[in-house]
């Protein structure tokens, strides 16, 4: 089965467990107010760490550098705040753990580590020089 299928069914049938569960605990109108608390105070992060990103991004380009970190982190910070928005404890805690720059970096440097192992790719080749005859 397609794991993206399996997300997005999955995701939401578990969100709406722990919802229950834990209003069930706290009551309806606490847990509403925690995720719509949740949200706000995510995305407002969420615009601090994307100013802080932005700047350090025109740094290392005025410095003549490359800025594949900051590229990277501006995407996580991204997928984080439409984490935040989405209703729901699971992806409000992912949201927040891709918010905070150690877990972030962590992360980033997992993901290209693990993508550099698998295109590190050697093609054995030979040139062969075809001489021709010059006028």
């Amino acid at each position: 089965m397609n794991p993206l299928f399996l997300i997005i069914i999955g995701l939401p049938a578990i969100e709406i467990f722990f919802m229950i569960k834990i209003g069930g605990e706290i009551g309806a109108l606490s847990t509403i107010s925690l995720i719509f608390l949740t949200a706000v105070v995510g995305i407002y992060y969420a615009k601090i760490e994307g100013v802080k990103t932005l700047r350090s991004g025109i740094t290392n380009i005025y410095q003549n550098k490359v800025p594949v970190i900051e590229l990277f982190s501006g995407a996580s910070i991204a997928v984080a705040a439409l984490m935040l928005i989405i209703p729901g404890f699971i992806t409000d805690a992912l949201g927040f753990l891709l918010l905070i720059p150690i877990t972030r970096n962590f992360i980033i440097s997992f993901l290209i580590k693990k993508n550099q192992k698998k295109n590190n790719k050697v093609v054995d080749g030979e040139i062969i020089e075809d001489k021709k005859d010059e006028l």
